[in-house]
């Protein structure tokens, strides 16, 4: 199994097969357009433009599941990324990243690399997840860990 075994709606409603990234180094990330973390987009978004072109995507995957900080229709989400923060990286249809109804990506990507004491649970909005060119989950990154700070760990794993 790998990250591209799975399928996606985008915010248009179109399935997406993750399969359309193999070869490239992904970093997964659930968001949400009114948390304290909000700003993380525009990181997000440099980090995409960075390395695009070094076979480098950023995916996102809205969730309303933390404080309820994601309650746009995929219309409202798109615009507020792309009126407030210039968001052109993939995103996602809203999903669940915990319990039942999690998302089967994101129940792949917390076995994969659990979180602190071997949690499987998301603690909260923009969670990040890299993922190398193979598909494989190779770190979790906490929602304080910022964009910039990855940026070395990224470079590590496209070169």
């Amino acid at each position: 199994m790998s990250v591209y075994d799975y399928q996606a709606n985008t915010l248009s409603g179109q399935e997406e097969s993750l399969s359309k990234y193999e070869g490239k180094v992904l970093l997964i990330v659930n968001t949400a357009s009114k948390c304290g973390f909000t700003p993380q987009y525009e990181g997000l978004q440099k980090l995409y433009d960075t390395f695009k072109d070094r076979g480098f995507a950023v995916l996102g995957f809205p969730s309303n599941q933390f404080a309820s900080q994601e309650p746009g229709s995929s219309e409202e989400i798109q615009e507020f990324c792309r009126l407030n923060y210039g968001v052109s990286f993939p995103m996602y249809e809203k999903i669940d990243v915990n319990g039942d109804n999690a998302h089967p990506l994101y129940k792949y990507l917390t076995k994969e690399a659990p979180g602190a004491l071997g949690s499987k649970s998301v603690k909260w909005n923009f969670t990040k997840f890299l993922v190398d060119r193979e598909g494989r989950v190779l770190k979790r990154f906490a929602p304080t860990t910022t964009p910039e700070s990855i940026e070395q760990e990224i470079k590590t794993v496209l070169d």
